[in-house]
Formats: structure tokens, C-alpha cells, sequence
């Protein structure tokens, strides 16, 4: 069964750091893409960063790049998302999202990603 679990969300001011971790079940995690995702109130769903997990390789959202970093802990099937310099623009809900078959990343596209965890609110205040 695949399963996602968020956790780390919460309340920061501008300028602050928030870090995110989504678990996953182990066949989940192995050698898989998976990404983080966020829908602001009123927005579309967008693409934030993915990993894949076989081999480490990493894509961002331009709005992220140089503030947010994704990175994974093999032996605890966990996806990390470190949020620096957060701004009120990254005020969102995010999502912990996985491909689900054995895949390297190709996008940040949300029609790529099967499955998708509960998600972790992100309030960012000026």
C-alpha cells in the first residue's frame, strides 16, 4: 500500500526556515521519484522540487532555487524539504508526492505524480 506522511508544517515569519519531511512506505521510496508540491488558497497546484531517490538527482521551481533544498534519508524512507528565506508568497498547502514506479524525475508536472500524502499547511507572515 502506498502512503505518504507529511509532517513539519507550520508558522514562521518572513525570513524564517521551516523544514518538511514526508515518509513513505518502503516500496514507495525505493528508486522513485518524488516531489514536493504546493496550492496556495485560490491557486493551482505547482511543483516545488522532486528527487529521485535511486540516484539523488534533484529539480527545483525557479521561485525555489537557492532557498529550498530537497534531499532523502535512505534509511528512514523520508524526503526532506529545508525551506530557508521563507517569504508570504510560499504560504501554501504542500504536498508530499511520489511517481510511484521505478523512475528517475522528468518534471513538476502534478499529472506525472500517482500518489499524494495528506498535506502540511505553511503560513508564512510579513
Amino acid at each position: 500500500q502506498v502512503q505518504l506522511v507529511e509532517s513539519g508544517g507550520g508558522s514562521v515569519q518572513a525570513g524564517g526556515s521551516l523544514r518538511l519531511s514526508c515518509a513513505a512506505s518502503k516500496y514507495t521510496y525505493s528508486s522513485n521519484c518524488m516531489g514536493w508540491f504546493r496550492q496556495a488558497s485560490g491557486k493551482e497546484r505547482e511543483g516545488v522540487a522532486a528527487i529521485y531517490t535511486g540516484g539523488g538527482s534533484t529539480l527545483y521551481a525557479d521561485s525555489v532555487k537557492g532557498r529550498f533544498t530537497i534531499s532523502q534519508d535512505n534509511a528512514k524512507n523520508t524526503v526532506y524539504l529545508q525551506m530557508n528565506r521563507l517569504k508570504p508568497e510560499d504560504t501554501a498547502m504542500y504536498y508530499c508526492a511520489a511517481v510511484g514506479l521505478p523512475s528517475d524525475c522528468y518534471g513538476l508536472g502534478t499529472a506525472e505524480y500517482n500518489y499524494w500524502g495528506q498535506g502540511t499547511q505553511v503560513t508564512v507572515s510579513s
